[in-house]
């Protein structure tokens, strides 16, 4: 794409091709990658960086663009330094965001195969059902209300249909999970467990001198494998890391407590204002069909009626993490399992930061804000960066402080995290 642009030149193609407003500098992507942001992607990145500032633009819809700059704030992560390390916190970001997006599409098996792979990456995966139980029951209720489910067949076998479809989706997300559980408990547990091969003897002195069990060790079976439901995930949360309900509630605990209270708030913040936004959407689960559905105008952005699931997903992670596990990891846990974090965040900038707002965009500009910078509304942005992020940290001066709060979390923990992880300092 690169060679191609710079070898051949640009047509004077008859489209929408704004015009720049401030020059691009030597290390600017957009010399690089300028070649795919043609046609409908111009429209696009102008509704991103600008608005619906033309009529035209009304003929692209309002999510993928405010997706752009949820992915700016992704890109600076708190949780930056976990998505880089040896963790598996990348991968299962991309496995699931990637399924949620497929789902989205209506390719369920496709979303059910990401899903199923992000849950043999992490644990947490297994909650990534829940995704599959809302959609097939909420496309059926609408279905139900409209008046669209055909008499024949029955209704009792449409129904079983259903529940058929999402026992086998949910199946297919908990097979990886069971698998593993299935191979620990053969390796620990089994009659004929033994270790494939002599163990090193540095690898022994650590095992004895860490108290570490190691498999088929002396005969002696660990007491997790007589359990009725013999999981050994289970067991290693609570007798190596003593993680449980309230368990980490000690007063020892606080600084970590005080580690995660951004990311508390800011996903405490989000299902708030969804709540308060869509009090009867999320009262009737959103499996009552809407006017505003059936007129073909749902509301867009944040609190539209397609987050609620993501919504309910990402407060229920909240609320685990926070009650049940080790609270210094809930940056990392929230910020590698749901886009609310950013997505939320991106809304905040969006509906509060003037400095974000086009010429002739939906919002009002305040007397008090008309010279931000020191330039009137019209020049933002010009002689600076066109990526959002990066404007808003060169006018950070002038900036609200709800943006220095935002922009301040997902900054200082990127950095924190680079400098206190590399050195075996907490940050896990």
């Amino acid at each position: 794409q690169a060679l191609f642009n710079l070898l051949i030149p640009d047509h004077a193609a008859d489209a929408f091709s704004p015009p720049r407003l401030s020059e691009p500098s030597p290390w600017d992507l957009l010399r690089l990658l300028g070649g795919l942001s043609r046609w409908d992607a111009e429209h696009f990145l102008f509704i991103a960086e600008h608005g619906y500032l033309y009529e035209h633009n009304c003929a692209f819809f309002p999510l993928y663009p405010l997706s752009l700059r949820a992915t700016f704030l992704f890109s600076v992560s708190p949780a930056n330094v976990f998505m880089a390390a040896a963790y598996s916190e990348s991968m299962f970001a991309f496995l699931a965001f990637s399924a949620m997006w497929q789902l989205e599409k209506g390719q369920s098996w496709l979303s059910g195969l990401l899903f199923s792979l992000a849950s043999g990456v992490r644990a947490n995966g297994l909650s990534n059902a829940g995704f599959f139980l809302y959609s097939r029951g909420k496309s059926f209720a609408l279905q139900l209300q409209a008046g669209s489910v055909r008499k024949l067949p029955p209704l009792w076998k449409q129904l079983l249909g259903v529940a058929s479809s999402v026992v086998l989706m949910c199946a297919g997300v908990f097979l990886p999970f069971a698998l593993f559980q299935y191979y620990a408990y053969a390796r620990f547990c089994g009659a004929g467990a033994s270790l494939e091969q002599p163990l090193p003897k540095p690898l022994l002195q650590l095992a004895l001198a860490k108290g570490y069990r190691l498999a088929a060790r002396n005969g002696v079976k660990p007491p997790w494998c007589s359990q009725r439901f013999p999981v050994v995930y289970s067991y290693i949360q609570d007798a190596y890391w003593n993680v449980g309900f309230l368990r980490y509630f000690e007063l020892r605990q606080i600084p970590n407590f005080l580690l995660a209270l951004p990311v508390t708030l800011l996903g405490s913040w989000a299902a708030w204002t969804y709540i308060v936004a869509n009090p009867r959407h999320c009262l009737t689960l959103g499996l009552e069909r809407r006017k505003s559905e059936e007129k073909g105008k749902p509301r867009a952005g944040f609190c539209c009626p397609t987050v609620f699931a993501y919504v309910v997903h990402a407060t229920v992670l909240l609320a685990f993490g926070f009650s049940c596990m080790h609270v210094q990891v809930l940056t990392r846990f929230l910020g590698s399992s749901s886009p609310i974090l950013y997505w939320f965040s991106a809304h905040l900038l969006q509906e509060h930061e003037p400095l974000l707002w086009g010429e002739g965009t939906e919002h009002p500009t305040p007397r008090s804000e008309e010279s931000l910078l020191g330039k009137p509304p019209a020049s933002w942005g010009k002689g600076t960066s066109g990526n959002p992020v990066v404007r808003l940290l060169l006018g950070c001066r002038s900036v609200t402080p709800l943006s220095k709060c935002i922009l301040g979390f997902f900054l200082c923990y990127w950095l924190l995290g680079l400098i206190l992880h590399c050195n075996f300092l907490p940050w896990t």
